[in-house]
């Protein structure tokens, strides 16, 4: 149980005890501030400790924000602070030096030592709740009076939401998706049951469309968004319940995609039941969608700490969104979770799977299309001075293995280096992919091309990835790789290549996902030690390409090694990406404003 340390005597007719109880802390009353400091001393280590001024006047949620959100080591409201373990000693520092100045804001006080101190204190935005110390008689009724007039609850219910979301989330799914999450704050259910639910829900949903019958459809499409549903409801849950976890971070930055493909995989089963093999599409349909989220994720770690963030066609996009109507309408057109959740469900139900997939594919491109051409627009007509930890994060998207690393090194005294990023990533991953497509399946001239992908794509990171268009490389490097092991597995005429080829990209797609979580989670990529064990973007494409040259007239040969490339890989970064997010150093990343 958690501790609240009331700085003082309780005020006459205050509920502040009760409220304090009704969070969960164990609530201590101190005669001031040197018995403050003995009794936080008091409190085991590992356990959150808050201060709180007894005269404090507020709403049950103002001090939920300040005192309870477990994303933070520290954070503080007018009249109220509170420390997790790993900041508990800067506070015990900052509450002996308070007691020895003597101040009458003792709360305010110590939040500012903290800061002083290093420890970065949150402070949340309270909007319309009420949180002060109010000083006097007329102040405390006043302050009473403010108390009565704001509802918290339907203010805790409104901040459940994503202050930014999709068109169909926010108008269809939102009104009442908000209550369902209360129910299940109120029955003690977690966001991580939720989200488990979520994705048993639409498992099932593809197990329905994998009958191939047109029952099947419909009630894969209804599951489907049952648990969309679900899925918004978890991350609802976790805002208004503030229950946020590293596991539930993973969970939530992973289970998203494992649904979506998991329910093109049932699709295109159920597609082959009526005789329509369709399992070319899935995995198109699937390549996209990751190659478009990378373009997403790097250009946003690309800029996320660029200096001169301005553009005119930043200028032109921040007045589009004065407009409230061209808001919906550029939020509708990328065709994000909520819009492209609910059209896989609508025409599971009436159509084809083919027409999905189709239908995917068109919408995805239009958005995919439409959101890079703005970024292109935006990097080349900014000046912005890229950091090192933006070049970092962009070789760490980029997923070089050792082959690259030691074709780098035999690079350094070449002239390759000297050419542009992109330009060296595009010339690699053109070459390769007119190979593949130009040549005939097991051709050993698709060996030499990726001979060549790999010196040039090795090339392409050898230098910090500090350019206006740097960020467009690890998204060229997915459409390489991705889309070669489309194209000999549907090139190899085995029946099951397909199938097989869909599994590894899944298995590849995930690991990338994984990485792009844990750098925006603040803690880096995955270890070295992982990228070296999975070989890397280029590794792997040229390992896909010897095994299509080596097994190309061994009957099902190719179709095995690729299953069992598959398995390894998923096996492998399944392992460590469990074990890094159930580990205490992992962070609580949650998506507040994307709407991919």
């Amino acid at each position: 149980m958690s501790t609240a340390i009331l700085t003082g005597p309780p005020a006459p007719g205050s509920s502040l005890d009760g409220d304090l109880r009704s969070l969960g802390f164990d609530v201590k009353a101190a005669s001031g501030a040197e018995d403050a400091g003995a009794l936080l001393s008091a409190v085991p280590a590992g356990e959150r400790v808050a201060l709180v001024d007894p005269r404090f006047v507020g709403h049950v949620h103002a001090l939920r924000l300040a005192l309870t959100d477990p994303r933070f080591p520290a954070a503080a409201a007018p009249g109220a602070i509170t420390a997790q373990s790993g900041a508990r000693p800067a506070l015990a520092r900052a509450l002996s030096a308070a007691g020895d100045a003597g101040t009458d804001d003792l709360t305010g006080a110590l939040a500012d030592a903290l800061d002083a101190d290093g420890v970065s204190v949150h402070r949340p935005q309270l909007g319309t709740l009420v949180a002060t110390v109010p000083t006097d008689a007329e102040a405390r009724h006043a302050a009473r009076a403010a108390v009565a007039a704001v509802d918290d609850e339907a203010v805790r219910l409104r901040s459940a939401v994503k202050a930014h979301d999709g068109f169909f989330t926010t108008f269809f799914i939102s009104p009442y998706s908000r209550y369902i999450a209360r129910w299940c704050a109120r029955r003690g259910l977690t966001p991580n049951q939720v989200t488990t639910a979520s994705l048993l829900t639409a498992l099932i949903a593809a197990g329905c469309a994998a009958t191939g019958e047109r029952g099947g459809y419909v009630a894969a499409g209804v599951l489907l968004l049952v648990s969309f549903v679900l899925d918004c409801t978890d991350g609802q849950l976790a805002r208004y319940a503030l229950k946020y976890s590293t596991m539930g971070a993973w969970l939530d930055a992973t289970f998203d995609r494992a649904k979506e493909y998991a329910f093109y995989a049932g699709l295109a089963l159920g597609a082959a039941r009526g005789g329509d093999d369709v399992w070319a599409l899935a995995l198109g349909a699937m390549i996209l969608m990751t190659c478009r989220h990378v373009v997403d994720f790097s250009f946003n770690e690309a800029n996320h700490d660029a200096t001169a963030n301005t553009s005119p066609t930043a200028a032109l996009s921040d007045r589009l969104d004065g407009l409230g109507w061209t808001v919906w309408a550029r939020r509708m057109i990328i065709l994000p979770i909520g819009e492209r959740w609910a059209m896989i469900a609508v025409l599971t139900a009436f159509t084809s799977p083919r027409i999905v997939f189709w239908a995917l594919i068109i919408g995805c491109a239009f958005g995919a299309c439409y959101t890079t051409a703005g970024r292109v627009l935006r990097s080349v007509t900014r000046k912005a001075r890229r950091t090192d930890r933006a070049a970092q994060a962009l070789a760490d998207l980029a997923d070089s293995g050792p082959l690259a690393d030691v074709v780098r090194g035999q690079l350094s005294r070449t002239g390759i280096v000297r050419l542009q990023p992109l330009v060296l990533a595009l010339i690699a991953s053109g070459a390769l992919l007119a190979a593949v497509l130009g040549r005939p399946f097991g051709s050993r001239q698709v060996i030499v091309a990726a001979v060549f992908y790999v010196v040039f794509s090795a090339a392409a990171v050898a230098r910090p990835l500090k350019g206006a268009l740097d960020w467009l490389v690890p998204p060229v490097f997915r459409a390489a790789e991705y889309t070669t092991v489309l194209v000999l597995a549907a090139r190899s005429d085995e029946p099951q290549a397909l199938p097989a080829a869909f599994g590894l990209v899944a298995a590849v797609a995930y690991h990338h996902y994984d990485t792009v979580y844990r750098i925006r989670g603040g803690t880096g990529a995955p270890p070295a030690w992982l990228v070296r064990v999975t070989g890397g973007h280029e590794g792997r494409t040229l390992l896909v390409t010897v095994l299509a040259a080596l097994l190309a007239d061994r009957g099902d040969d190719f179709t095995l090694a690729l299953t069992a490339l598959a398995v390894a890989v998923a096996l492998v970064v399944l392992v460590e990406s469990i074990r890094f997010w159930v580990s205490s150093g992992a962070p609580a990343v949650h998506d507040e404003g994307e709407t991919a």
